[in-house]
């Protein structure tokens, strides 16, 4: 099975797979978070909190305006579940079989295994406090040497052993609450699951690459291992099996040295979109932490976009900004903002936006782009929209007249 494709279909076939191909159609439901997490396979959790936190955003840019509570409630629920995926994501609790025997097999532990060699006692006692009294968060323990800290390279001794308690598996994230994390025993979180119950590691393998390749709708061999951060000899392996059993359709996309693959479903699916809506027509604004945008390589590739998340620069080596987001436009990544919301004074402020090379800079645009920025202020509860600069500089003014109409 073979197609060949253009630039452009490719890049609508993985719009479309990851829900972005047309804007909402209704108001959004509780269901429709856990049906978009099901789609993407993970929803990737970053705490920066500069306009919205990333799993929140991300589920914006899909639904529309949402309630961000219905996401804690389906991990209270059970429903949904945390754990090291792309990276620290919500999972489907359907496919918590398949993570729970990648955590046996223990391959990201050593992360975390130099704090637990060094300070065994103390890591053991906070697993004990836990056994002995029930689900706590980090905040619970008082820091013992007076300091603040608050960032990653910082925590305090119990939340280091809380974070490798949870990567060994003998901790599970009951819920959350103010988006603290609450840690409790893995057997009182999901007392039900046994560890028998875990599918082999064969079938592990063959069931997440089927799901990053439809996640993504068309995926080179490369691009696979990224998105569930898989070990890529074991990937290509599964890969070379799959197309063996012809499970997947070869995509040649023009001017692509290398073919992409496909899930046949997923195809079809496209397809029939496509007879109904010939091109993608949706302006939203994505979390830089957004799984379309995950592999940079596979981002410059598809949309001809660099992106880099710019915060995590110095000041002197930033060259758009500090929290960049970036614009999709019918199908295309188009520009990129620096945007923050000031939630007490209500104000959504658009430090600077810029246009991608080529993006005809017209009022349809400018009224597109007010819209999605409007939307996401007014569902962030800062309404008032203010842009301060953008490139090119003569579209500043076309922006500020749509804003209001």
């Amino acid at each position: 099975m073979m197609q060949s494709i253009t630039l452009q279909t490719a890049r609508q076939l993985s719009i479309f797979a990851q829900g972005l191909y047309t804007a909402p159609d209704r108001a959004a439901q509780k269901k429709d978070v856990k049906e978009a997490i099901i789609r993407l396979g993970a929803l990737q959790i970053d705490t920066i909190n500069i306009v919205a936190r990333a799993p929140y955003f991300s589920l914006w840019s899909r639904l529309g305006d949402y309630d961000n509570d219905w996401l804690n409630q389906l991990l209270a629920e059970q429903s949904l579940f945390e754990f090291w995926a792309h990276a620290a994501s919500f999972i489907p609790i359907e496919d918590y079989g398949l993570h729970r025997h990648i955590q046996l097999e223990q391959w990201r532990l050593p992360w975390y295994q130099h704090w637990y060699d060094g300070h065994r006692s103390e890591f053991d006692a906070v697993l004990n406090h836990v056994k002995d009294n029930g689900a706590v968060k980090s905040s619970d323990f008082k820091r013992a040497d007076g300091e603040k800290g608050g960032t990653w390279w910082d925590w305090k001794i119990e939340k280091r052993a809380l974070e490798y308690w949870f990567t060994a598996g003998e901790l599970m994230i009951s819920k959350r609450i103010n988006f603290q994390r609450v840690y409790d025993l893995r057997e009182r979180v999901l007392p039900e699951w046994r560890d028998s119950d875990a599918p082999d590691l064969d079938t592990v393998y063959r069931t997440l690459v089927l799901k990053s390749i439809g996640a993504m709708g068309l995926a080179l061999p490369g691009w696979i291992p990224d998105y569930f951060r898989l070990l890529k000899k074991a990937v290509f392996s599964t890969l070379k099996q799959l197309i063996s059993e012809n499970r997947l359709l070869e995509l040649k996309v023009a001017d692509w040295d290398e073919s992409a693959w496909a899930l046949p479903e997923v195809w079809e699916d496209f397809q029939s979109a496509q007879r109904q809506n010939p091109e993608p027509h949706y302006t939203t604004i994505l979390s830089p932490f957004d799984s379309l945008i995950w592999d940079r390589a596979r981002t410059s590739k598809l949309f001809n976009f660099d992106f880099s998340i710019e915060c995590y620069l110095p000041a002197s080596k930033r060259k758009y900004g500090y929290f960049l987001l970036p614009v999709l436009h019918d199908g295309q990544l188009i520009a990129r903002m620096d945007a923050k919301s000031h939630r007490a004074d209500k104000k959504f402020e658009v430090k600077s936006l810029y246009l991608e090379q080529g993006v005809n800079p017209d009022p349809d645009l400018a009224q597109k782009l007010i819209s999605a920025f409007s939307a996401c202020a007014a569902w962030h509860r800062s309404p008032q929209l203010l842009i301060e600069k953008c490139d090119p500089p003569e579209f500043l003014d076309v922006l500020q007249q749509k804003i209001g109409q």
